[in-house]
């Protein structure tokens, strides 16, 4: 389908076609009373945390990154970001206002996750912040820096990766996820070639060529790109024939991504409640897959970028259930202390 226009709706000469007119970024509404009485109902705050819900729901996505990396690169990259740009930034005024510097997030390890409440794009137009935008391109393009949000760097966290640890990433792409986990087997490796492995699969054949390209950056060879459907991942054996069963997995399933208005503004006005039922049953089928091949012992991080319990809570209690206790929740309250977070809703509707 092309752009603007619907199949079949090529003009033919002399014949004017009305084509959609695509709105500015800023133009777009940013409401949906569907979804405000859905989300109201469930119940995924406290009532009176609701309106603030909705207002940060509303409010653009502020520049965050990660430092990459070997341990002594990664704490260069630090100091210089505290000792260079964090004083020069302090001193920056635009329109004649100070601006927030950038500052680690509480919740990342070593403070090599960063924040910047300036957003992307306002950073990238900024003639008076030009220097710190050219410093996080060149980084990221030389594989220092990887711009990532910072919910997405929770789940590899929370996965604990050791340095000999087997690991799938059962829906890879684009591979933010991916790289930060790569990472974690040579941090417990001090400078040797990993034990472990990381398999990064993805559905997409285009989405695994991406794939590829991104963990090439990398330049580990503990890395193996797959192209399967996540719920149909086929065992893998040894060249002795024994099945591989992986220390950890992480499954970051295909989601309606209603948790992603900030940067996907087209979700307010694209929003129903039949897309995340109409998901449910791939994503159940990717978990209980993830199950069937983790290694006794192991541990499976679930994720969307979905604040839907269908998405969410009812796959997961579907799958402990059919497991018969063969699974069970691990409470990873004490992991990650700074990070604010609530327990999972036991009902909903």
């Amino acid at each position: 389908m092309g752009r603007g226009g619907r199949k079949g709706s090529k003009a033919k000469k002399g014949e004017h076609v009305n084509r959609r007119r695509y709105k500015k970024f800023e133009e777009l509404r940013r409401d949906n009373e569907k979804l405000r009485q859905y989300y109201q109902a469930q119940k995924i705050v406290d009532a009176d945390e609701f309106a603030e819900l909705i207002e940060t729901m509303r409010t653009v996505l502020p520049t965050n990154f990660r430092i990459t990396g070997s341990r002594q690169q990664a704490t260069d990259i630090r100091e210089q970001i505290m000792t260079e740009f964090v004083p020069y930034i302090r001193e920056v005024r635009i329109d004649g206002a100070e601006i927030e510097v950038p500052h680690p997030l509480p919740w990342y390890p070593s403070n090599f996750g960063w924040q910047f409440s300036i957003p992307r794009i306002a950073l990238k137009k900024s003639q008076e912040l030009a220097k710190f935008h050219s410093f996080l391109v060149t980084e990221t393009e030389i594989g220092n820096i990887s711009r990532q949000e910072a919910v997405s760097m929770v789940p590899p966290l929370l996965l604990d990766v050791h340095s000999d640890h087997f690991v799938l990433d059962m829906c890879a792409a684009p591979g933010s996820k991916t790289a930060q986990l790569v990472e974690a087997l040579h941090a417990g490796a001090a400078g040797a070639v990993p034990a472990g492995l990381v398999v990064a699969n993805d559905a997409d054949y285009k989405r695994a060529c991406m794939l590829v390209h991104q963990m090439n950056r990398l330049t580990s060879p503990n890395i193996v790109v797959t192209n399967h459907s996540g719920e149909r991942f086929p065992n893998v054996r040894t060249a002795a024939g024994d099945m591989v069963q992986f220390d950890r997995i992480l499954c970051d399933v295909p989601c309606s991504g209603d948790g992603t208005t900030r940067k996907n503004v087209r979700v307010w006005e694209s929003w129903s409640p039949d897309d995340a039922h109409a998901l449910n049953p791939l994503q159940t089928k990717i978990l209980q897959r993830a199950a069937y091949l983790l290694k006794t012992g192991g541990r499976l991080v679930y994720s969307t970028c979905s604040l839907n319990p269908v998405e969410n809570e009812a796959v997961v209690a579907h799958v402990l259930d059919h497991f018969e206790g063969a699974l069970r929740l691990v409470d990873v309250s004490s992991e990650l202390p700074a990070l604010k977070r609530r327990p999972g809703l036991e009902t909903w509707k």
